[in-house]
């Protein structure tokens, strides 16, 4: 089964817990703060793995979830560190973040890597908070989440030449010519359901692939028909090969035929529409062709494209047209990618910086919110007065202390933290 759509939902480690430790050994009384910090938890990693063709194994299992960190030990041992999550894709998958719709990675190449989702930070140990006023801490501080958001996957293929045109007009079994795929092939419409790729070997330096994309109608932009479906694959390709039937056998107009495909090009997309583009008009041996090749030969030059005449079937014109396509690769050479990646996006409320903090007030209480706020929450130990300290001295520095003033808190005034309710006091 082909599958070039996959959502999932993807989360990091959780970072482990700093510990809260002694050193307690013989002949060291005073030993001191010993607490190690936690382990920082796993990523979540993406992987090209030029094996796989589709995203099927994605199909059906939805949430993925990177190992945690440790909690720190004594003695001033960390945590084992999470172990990374690696999810294996095919080549020319896109990836997009689902609640924004931006394409935040463009993986292609083999053993190309991408974080999608980073693990949190491991916390520190009571060790590292110890001071010349603080010899003693009896807290330590808690592991940050991992990151997590939904995204969506779409692969699209890589090719360097895309099929394109109505059904039935010859595009499958041109590929079975040039190339060792092996389309279905049979005289109605809609035989390709999925795209095929071919490999169209000339020698070592000239090789190409070629996609056949499932043939468009009118509207195929709009969601009509299948077209709509398989046009992402056509996106990377260098040249367009539009692939007419100009024996006219089925009562279409190969001109406006011509004409319509490449409405639903631009329609779809105007750099898409660009592209290089050359002409075949397929099935030259019907006697037909006689009466209709010249008049379109004509039109379609006119228009600034080239025209070539084949006939698929009894391969006549095939091996000149291959040719003709090596040659046009090699003069377009690079072209500007249709797809454009984002920088990446912040995700869901795990930045760590003070435009996360939220200080409002609603009716006469108050309220601080945010994941650095959680974070120091998960740090404190309210029933120790080092950690509580440390506590009011981080609210004073992320300034969070003068944001409540200025919205008018007075002393015993109700402060809800993180769900934790405070009452004020300077």
């Amino acid at each position: 089964m082909f599958i070039d759509k996959a959502k999932i939902f993807v989360k990091g480690g959780n970072g482990g817990h700093g510990a809260v430790a002694w050193r307690r050994e013989k002949y060291e009384p005073s030993g001191g703060p010993a607490g190690g910090d936690g382990g920082h938890g796993g990523n979540i990693i993406l992987n090209v793995d030029e094996g796989l063709r589709t995203l099927m194994d994605l199909k059906f299992k939805k949430h993925f979830k990177a190992e945690s960190g440790e909690n720190g030990k004594s003695k001033r041992q960390y945590g084992k560190k999470g172990e990374d999550l690696i999810i294996n894709v095919p080549p020319g998958t896109i990836v997009k973040d689902e609640e924004t719709g931006r394409v935040i990675a463009d993986l292609t190449e083999e053993n190309h890597t991408f974080v999608v989702a980073k693990g949190g930070r491991g916390g520190k140990g009571n060790a590292k908070f110890a001071n010349s006023t603080r010899q003693a801490p009896r807290f330590a501080e808690g592991g940050t989440k991992g990151e997590e958001r939904w995204i969506l996957l779409e692969l699209k293929l890589l090719a360097d030449v895309g099929l394109i045109g109505f059904p039935n007009v010859g595009k499958s079994t041109f590929l079975s010519i040039v190339s060792a795929a092996k389309p279905k092939i049979a005289n109605y419409h809609f035989t390709t359901i999925n795209p095929n790729l071919g490999v169209v070997k000339l020698n070592d330096a000239n090789n190409f692939v070629i996609a056949d994309i499932p043939g468009l109608i009118e509207g195929a932009h709009e969601g009509t028909g299948l077209g709509h479906e398989f046009l992402r694959h056509i996106e990377r390709t260098k040249l367009l090969v539009h692939m007419i039937d100009i024996s006219g056998q089925e009562g279409r107009d190969p001109i406006e035929d011509f004409h319509k495909i490449n409405k639903e090009l631009k329609l779809y997309n105007e750099k898409l529409s660009n592209r290089p583009q050359i002409v075949v008009a397929n099935k030259s041996d019907l006697n037909s062709t006689k009466d209709n090749f010249p008049e379109f030969k004509e039109e379609i030059e006119k228009l600034g494209y080239d025209v070539y005449k084949i006939s698929a079937a009894t391969k006549d014109g095939v091996k000149q047209l291959i040719y003709t396509i090596s040659k046009l690769l090699k003069e377009i050479g690079d072209l500007e990618p249709i797809i454009e990646v984002e920088e990446d996006i912040k995700l869901y409320g795990l930045d760590d910086d003070k435009k996360d903090i939220v200080v409002r007030k609603e009716d006469d209480e108050y309220f601080v919110e945010g994941s650095v706020v959680e974070k120091l929450m998960d740090s404190t130990n309210l029933d120790d007065l080092d950690s509580t300290r440390y506590f009011q001295k981080r609210l004073r520095d992320l300034g969070i202390i003068d944001r409540l003033r200025e919205l008018g808190i007075n002393e015993e005034d109700s402060v809800n933290i993180c769900g934790y309710e405070f009452e004020f006091f300077e």
